[in-house]
């Protein structure tokens, strides 16, 4: 699946997220907001401006958001997380804003209510799709937006080549993801759940965390 997609399940699957900012002090706050609207490498959530989290929002745009959906039982979720950069673009999608999400209205019924609300963005950053309902489980990292930085580095759990080849690393692998036709070994980094107990095991040292 590519960006678009993840942001997709965010929006219409999971669409109430938890989403987290910084306050004056430098302490995280939290609550649970939903995601209106998604275009191929962001997504848009709107806000009042005489709400604590919108003055948050403008002191510090950095935000990070966590959604889960799926079947009964914690075996059958999907999960989508972004932290990224965020920019206030007013109200320039508040219709099409009110248009997707019809609910809206019940909560803004007249247009004068609506005047306290503004759009938010999150226009570029780095997500991750974690899926427990397949087995082994499957992970991807995906960018958002324009932003090419650290953020679209796979980060994990890596076999360098001081591997010996001796697979305890597979032996405390809890997904068996290790692939143990080559030498040095290989963390399939997709289906990985980053528990760090092949580091752990290693009697040589040859695992590292990136």
């Amino acid at each position: 699946m590519e960006t678009k997609d993840y942001l997709r399940i965010l929006r219409d699957e999971i669409h109430s997220a938890v989403i987290a900012t910084v306050d004056s002090e430098g302490l995280p706050v939290a609550r649970v907001i939903d995601i209106m609207l998604a275009d191929e490498g962001s997504v848009y959530f709107i806000t009042a401006k005489g709400k604590e989290f919108y003055r948050q929002l403008m002191d510090k745009p950095y935000v990070a958001i966590s959604g889960m959906c799926g079947g009964e039982g914690t075996m059958n979720k999907k999960a989508v997380s972004i932290r990224g950069k965020v920019k206030n673009i007013g109200a320039e999608k508040l219709p099409e804003v009110f248009g997707q999400n019809p609910y809206m209205a019940e909560i803004y019924p007249q247009e004068e209510s609506r005047m306290a609300l503004e759009v938010f963005q999150v226009y570029e950053g780095s997500g991750e799709y974690f899926d427990l309902s397949v087995k082994p489980i499957f992970r991807e990292q995906f960018m958002l937006g324009e932003g090419k930085e650290d953020t679209t580095q796979t980060k994990g759990y890596f076999i360098t080549d001081r591997c010996h080849g001796c697979r305890i690393c597979y032996s405390k692998c809890p997904q068996k993801c290790i692939d143990l036709s080559v030498k040095p070994l290989v963390i399939n980094q997709a289906n990985c759940l980053h528990c760090g107990n092949c580091m752990e095991a290693c009697p040589f040292g040859a695992v590292e965390k990136r």
